[in-house]
C-alpha cells in the first residue's frame, strides 16, 4: 500500500457496499431474458463464436475448456501481448480441436490494445484471462461490446478497480449477458454438494474455517539481460505486486472464496495478519512476500484462516476444513464427519471444465448466469487479506471498501516505466508490517 497519513471517511456499511454494487441478492446465478436475436442463436442453428483474450498458460486452458464445451463453440480470434505466442497457442489448440479451432491470421491480435480487437470481430463470447492488472477494464470494455464473459480471477487488485467490476456485472444483467468467474471451486459438483449439506445443518452452526494454499514457488523465471525493466516485469508478472497482487491474491483467493461460499458470502466484520520473505530471495521474486496467515472475524465469533505459502522445501498443502459444532466438513473431499458420516460420491467432472459447461448452457436456454456477486466479494477479501499483511494493521471490511488505492497506471506499452523500481542490486523493495501504511 502507498505511505499515507491521510484518514478516510468510513461512508458505506458493508451491506450498503453490496448493494450499492448492485450486489446484494444471495444468488449466484441470476437468470434473465436475452435479446431475440441471441435466444435463436441460442437454439442451435447456430455456432457459439469465441474470442480469446490472454494466451498465457492459464488462458490457453480457459480457451480448451471452452471449446470441451460442446461441439457448437468456435475460437476465432485471439489476443496477447506476445505474436510469437498467439501463433504458438493457435497451434496447441488446433492441434487438440481440430476445426473448432478456426482462427485466421487476420484474426490473431497483438499487442496492450489488442483486446479491443478482439471484441470488434464477430463474436458471441470474450475469454479474459491475461496479466490480472487489466481484469477490471477488459471485463467493462467486453461488457459495453455485448459479449458474454469469461473472466479469470483475481477480478481486481484494489478496490477502485473492483467497484468498476461491480458496475460492469450489473451492467450484465440489464443487457442481458453472462458473466461467469474463474472461482472454478463454485463449479466443482463436490464442494457445491457439501456446501449445500452444511447450509441444511449437517455440522451444526458453523465455528471456523481453516483455509491452506501452501505450495511451491509460481512460475519462477530468469531475466533477459535484453529486457527491458517494463518487459521483465511483464513477463515475470506473477511476481509483481502491481500486475498481479500477491499469492493472497493469485492462490489463496480460491479457498477464501470457498468459505465465502460456506458463510453465504456475507463479508467479515474485519481482518488482521501477519506476512514477510523469510525463504524467496533475489530480482525474480520481484516485490512479494512468500508467506501470508490472515484472521476473518465475522459477526457470531466466527473465524476463517487462511494460511499461504510460497517457499521452497517446506511443507505443502491444500485444503479447507469447516469446523462445526456437531461435526466437520472438508471441501474438495466432499466429506463430512460428526454426527452426520457421510462421502460424496456422485460425478466428478473437471471444474475448470464445468464452468464453461454451464456458461455456454446458459447461452444455448437464453438464460444467463452471473456471478458477479461472489466476484467481487471474494475478491475484496482477498485484497483486504494483502492489505492487513502488508500493514500490519487489522482492518474493518469498511476501511478497505471505501479505500482509494489503486494501481492504475496513467499509460501502458512496452517504453512505460514501471511503477516498481529495482534497486543497485537488483532486487525490490517489499512492504514492511507497521511502517508500510494503509491507503
Amino acid at each position: 500500500m502507498m505511505p499515507t497519513d491521510e484518514k478516510r471517511p468510513l461512508v458505506d456499511s458493508r451491506r450498503q457496499f453490496l448493494k450499492r454494487s448492485g450486489l446484494v441478492t444471495a444468488a449466484a446465478a441470476v437468470t434473465g431474458t436475452l435479446s431475440l436475436d441471441r435466444s435463436a442463436h441460442a437454439a442451435g442453428s447456430d455456432v457459439i463464436k469465441v474470442g480469446l483474450i490472454g494466451c498465457g498458460g492459464r488462458g490457453t486452458g480457459a480457451g480448451l475448456n471452452a471449446l470441451n464445451a460442446g461441439e457448437d463453440v468456435r475460437l476465432v480470434a485471439m489476443a496477447d501481448l506476445l505474436e510469437d505466442r498467439v501463433k504458438l497457442k493457435r497451434k496447441m489448440l488446433a492441434d487438440r480441436k481440430g476445426e473448432q479451432v478456426a482462427v485466421d491470421d487476420a484474426h490473431c491480435f497483438v499487442g496492450f490494445d489488442a483486446y479491443k480487437e478482439v471484441l470488434a470481430a464477430d463474436i458471441d463470447v470474450a475469454i479474459i484471462a491475461v496479466t490480472s492488472h487489466f481484469h477490471p477494464v477488459m471485463l467493462q470494455a467486453a461488457i459495453e461490446a455485448g459479449k458474454h464473459v469469461f473472466c479469470e480471477k483475481p477480478h481486481s487488485l484494489d478496490p477502485v478497480g473492483l467497484k468498476t467490476v461491480a458496475t460492469t456485472c450489473e451492467k450484465a444483467k440489464q443487457k442481458g449477458l453472462s458473466v461467469v468467474s474463474g472461482f472454478m471451486n463454485r463449479y466443482n459438483l463436490a464442494v457445491r454438494e457439501t456446501v449445500k449439506r452444511i447450509h441444511d445443518g449437517a455440522i451444526g452452526d458453523v465455528v471456523a474455517i481453516q483455509e491452506t494454499y501452501a505450495t511451491p514457488p509460481y512460475h519462477v523465471h530468469q531475466r533477459n539481460p535484453n529486457w527491458s525493466e517494463m518487459e521483465w516485469q511483464l513477463l515475470n508478472w506473477y511476481h509483481f505486486n502491481w500486475l498481479a497482487g500477491d499469492q493472497v491474491l493469485q492462490q489463496l483467493i480460491h479457498s477464501i472464496d470457498k468459505a465465502a461460499y460456506v458463510l453465504d458470502d456475507k463479508p467479515p466484520k474485519q481482518a488482521w495478519g501477519v506476512g514477510g520473505r523469510a525463504a524467496c530471495f533475489g530480482p525474480s521474486y520481484g516485490d512479494l512476500f512468500d508467506h501470508q496467515s490472515i484472521i476473518y472475524e465475522y459477526d457470531n465469533n466466527v473465524r476463517v484462516f487462511g494460511i499461504c505459502s510460497n517457499q521452497i522445501g517446506v511443507h505443502q498443502q491444500m485444503s479447507d476444513e469447516v469446523l462445526g459444532t456437531k461435526g466437520h466438513a472438508s471441501l474438495l473431499q466432499g466429506r463430512i464427519r460428526g454426527e452426520t458420516n457421510w462421502d460424496y460420491d456422485g460425478p466428478r467432472p473437471n471444474p475448470y471444465d464445468q464452468e464453461h459447461v454451464e456458461l455456454f448452457e446458459s447461452i444455448r436456454s437464453g438464460k444467463p448466469i452471473n456471478n458477479g456477486q461472489y466476484m467481487v466479494g471474494s475478491t475484496m477479501l482477498a485484497i483486504l487479506g494483502q492489505m492487513v499483511c502488508h500493514t500490519g494493521k487489522r482492518l474493518t471490511w469498511n476501511e478497505v471498501v471505501n479505500s482509494e488505492y489503486s494501481v492504475a497506471q496513467e499509460r501502458y506499452g512496452w517504453d512505460a516505466e514501471p511503477p516498481v523500481k529495482p534497486n543497485a542490486d537488483g532486487s525490490y523493495d517489499i512492504a514492511i508490517p507497521g511502517v508500510t501504511r494503509f491507503v
